[in-house]
């Protein structure tokens, strides 16, 4: 009778990449507490491409399209986006960053390139670009 294969956790890519996220953001919400990283993602696109629609800011950032609600609804609570009509299609909602956005996201740029590199750390430059190309590859 043929054994079955064995299910090593520790070496299944979700679980893996599981652990990684999470200390990932460990470091990023006790480096940046006032935003999640959804949340600071978002201010990055919008200081990146400039105002967007709703729509097309999921789109850029990875969300769907009831998540990019809820985040693009707490930042404006936060008043650190603000919304408004699009002028050539009054369905479609435009999202910019606010001053008080754009503060916060160059306040803590450099501490969001830190996070990157600490979540990198054990890693040497080469390894943390092969790295990063082999899962931009998966997406």
């Amino acid at each position: 009778m043929e054994k079955p294969p064995s299910y090593v956790l520790d070496e299944q890519i979700g679980y893996v990449l599981r652990r990684v996220t999470q200390r990932h953001l460990s470091l990023f919400s006790a480096a940046i507490p006032e935003v999640t990283t959804t949340q600071f993602a978002v201010l990055a696109r919008l200081a990146e491409l400039g105002p967007q629609s709703q729509n097309h800011l999921g789109r850029a950032t990875a969300l769907d399209a009831a998540t990019v609600k809820g985040v693009v609804d707490r930042l404006a609570r936060f008043g650190l986006v603000a919304t408004s009509p699009d002028t050539g299609d009054r369905r479609r909602l435009t999202v910019s960053l606010t001053e008080a956005g754009q503060t916060l996201f160059r306040n803590r740029l450099a501490e969001g390139l830190a996070i990157s590199d600490r979540t990198l750390a054990p890693l040497d430059a080469a390894e943390r670009e092969m790295l990063i190309r082999l899962l931009l590859r998966l997406v």
